[in-house]
């Protein structure tokens, strides 16, 4: 499960984030690329752009995907 105070440096302000657990394995990358973004000098996914409409379901679906549980949705 994600921790929030575990974020990412990179990842834009807003509901969904991907923390330091991340594996930089390219899944979330994969299903929501709109969403996802990879920093390169930290070797791990962020989010780059906070989902509209049917991006959403696309971040919900990385979240419940990711094999470390390193996406988070801090609810805002």
């Amino acid at each position: 499960m994600a921790v929030k105070e575990s974020k990412g440096e990179g990842n834009v302000p807003g509901k969904f984030y991907v923390d330091a657990q991340c594996i930089d394995c390219d899944l979330c990358r994969g299903i929501c690329p709109s969403c996802f973004g990879r920093d390169e000098d930290n070797g791990r996914s962020i989010v780059i752009k906070q989902p509209e409409g049917e991006e959403v379901a696309l971040c919900e679906e990385a979240m419940e995907s990711c094999p470390v549980g390193a996406i988070g949705d801090d609810g805002e």
